[in-house]
């Protein structure tokens, strides 16, 4: 299906949606049915009273300068203060009413932006590599793959049930931010300008690395292996039971082999059917220069392009206030080349920039963090989210306040990663060192608490998932931090270079805070 007519044809199903929002926000639905509804529009009522979220779905992370001017325009016009950049790379609006949830699905579709199957059962945001087609060791830019991908999933969305939904990203470089290797679906860059596929990967509970299914895919054939992964998923999951219908579960059933055999087989009979070829044109900006200027490079990446840069901007726990948008797009949207890339963990690259471009989008952006670890990742939080079991954004808030209260340096702490229920919608289990919210009852009397986790890693090469240290109450993980800060300041290195040498010390340290 071509992208206009996914467009005209989820335009014609928002007047149902608007009708269930309406009739959800006076009561006439519950909210599990008004859920199960809204989540395949790509929106949740938030918990309590507290309004509606949006996702925006925006093909791996790329924002074109007329969606930047839209999300902006949110702020602006109908007072939305609160946005999220999301582990899975779409921006949520937040606090939204009904009204307003339902007009500002219908404009975002005026920008290619198509918010159908943002949740629910349903094939989610296409996920990239962030700076694709801008770093100079990468073996090929997949953006304009994962773009055309992303366009075909959405064609499918309609006509395809699965037992639930289905992640998939496309890697370009050895760390893996996208985590490609621990997706549903995940394709990995080759030097020799094909993909290796992986499949059944997934976080949250009984996590999963992915199996390596297939070799040397051409890039055009990516949704050939979609397809097969679709069929293999709609053959041997699990409709019954919600919680093992994920693709990970595959592997209890099926096996190592037994998937590899099956995706095999599925991607065969799929090549023998229809013409499935993806067209995409790659794409490259102009080179530019305007003089030599300094640049503080603690934000500022040099792109492959001569005379470009890209800006990183990592607003607290991946928050968006309104008012940082409109400065962002006001500053930016009469920049030839400029575009927005948004991180997995929270943060965004705005990409294209001349020098002059780069110092004005650093002024604009005073806000960003300072540090690797206030670059941490955090999910929206139970203050907002349903199924949310602990507040990850207080808990992340209040660390970086403690840490900059103790005057640890950059570098003494890690970036970590905070998922307020075990969903980890954080993903802390591909970090190195995460959290995720739960409850520690003492003497019959339950406490917010999060456990820790260590050892999780996306890296290519090193992949691994992090596993559960200890449970430490919510108001001690602060003073763990600022202790473990103190500890490898102490030692004049760096936590990376103290944590290889000292993986004892820190579970010791940990188990003086656990409960």
């Amino acid at each position: 299906m071509q992208f206009e007519q996914v467009k005209e044809n989820f335009r014609s199903q928002i007047p149902a949606f608007a009708e269930k929002a309406r009739a959800f926000a006076v009561g006439e639905v519950d909210r599990k049915s008004y859920k199960g509804f809204s989540g395949g529009f790509g929106s949740y009522a938030q918990r309590g009273e507290t309004g509606h979220m949006l996702r925006l779905r925006l093909a791996g992370g790329h924002v074109t300068m007329p969606q930047l001017a839209f999300i902006a325009n949110c702020a602006a016009e109908y007072g939305v203060q609160r946005m999220k950049i999301t582990t899975c790379q779409t921006i949520q609006l937040h606090d939204l009413t009904a009204q307003q949830t339902a007009e500002l699905m219908e404009k975002a579709v005026d920008v290619d932006i198509v918010t159908k199957g943002g949740g629910g059962d349903n094939p989610r945001n296409v996920m990239v590599s962030p700076l694709s087609g801008f770093t100079a060791d990468e073996p090929f830019d997949v953006r304009p793959v994962a773009e055309a991908a992303a366009r075909y999933l959405l064609g499918r969305i309609d006509e395809v049930h699965m037992p639930r939904k289905l992640k998939v990203a496309f890697c370009n470089d050895a760390a893996d931010e996208v985590h490609a290797a621990m997706r549903d679906l995940g394709f990995l860059a080759r030097r020799d300008g094909t993909f290796d596929v992986y499949c059944a990967g997934g976080l949250g509970p009984n996590p999963k690395l992915g199996v390596k299914v297939a070799e040397g895919l051409r890039p055009e054939d990516a949704a050939y292996a979609i397809e097969a992964m679709i069929a293999v998923f709609c053959e041997h999951g699990n409709y019954e039971n919600r919680a093992k219908a994920r693709t990970r579960y595959l592997q209890e059933t099926l096996g190592a082999e037994g998937l590899k055999a099956a995706f095999a087989a599925a991607l065969a009979r799929v090549k023998a059917g229809p013409d499935l070829a993806l067209h995409f044109e790659p794409w490259t900006p102009a080179k530019a220069a305007d003089g030599e200027l300094a640049l503080p490079m603690t934000r500022v990446t040099a792109q492959k392009q001569p005379g470009l840069y890209a800006v990183e901007y990592h607003p607290a726990g991946g928050v968006l206030a309104g008012e940082a948008v409109r400065r962002l797009y006001e500053t930016v949207k009469d920049f030839a080349q400029a575009e927005l890339r948004l991180r997995p963990d929270g943060g965004l690259y705005v990409v294209n920039l001349t020098t002059r471009e780069a110092q004005a989008v650093l002024a604009a952006t005073p806000d960003s963090a300072a540090s690797a670890f206030e670059r941490s990742t955090s999910c929206i939080g139970a203050a907002t989210c349903q199924q949310g079991v602990r507040d990850s954004q207080s808990l992340l808030a209040a660390c970086i306040a403690a840490v900059r209260e103790a005057g640890i340096q950059d570098g003494a702490l890690p970036r970590i990663a905070v998922s307020g229920c075990p969903s980890s919608c954080g993903a802390h289990q591909a970090c190195g060192m995460g959290f995720v919210g739960g409850v520690k009852v003492i003497e019959k009397v339950a406490h917010p608490a999060f456990t820790l986790f260590l050892g999780g890693s996306a890296a290519q090469g090193a992949e691994g998932l992090g596993t559960p240290v200890c449970t430490m109450l919510q108001d001690d993980v602060p003073a763990f931090l600022v202790e473990l800060g103190r500890t490898v300041q102490a030692s004049g290195r760096t936590y990376a270079q103290w944590a290889a040498q000292n993986g004892e010390a820190l579970r010791a340290l940990a188990g003086k805070y656990a409960k």
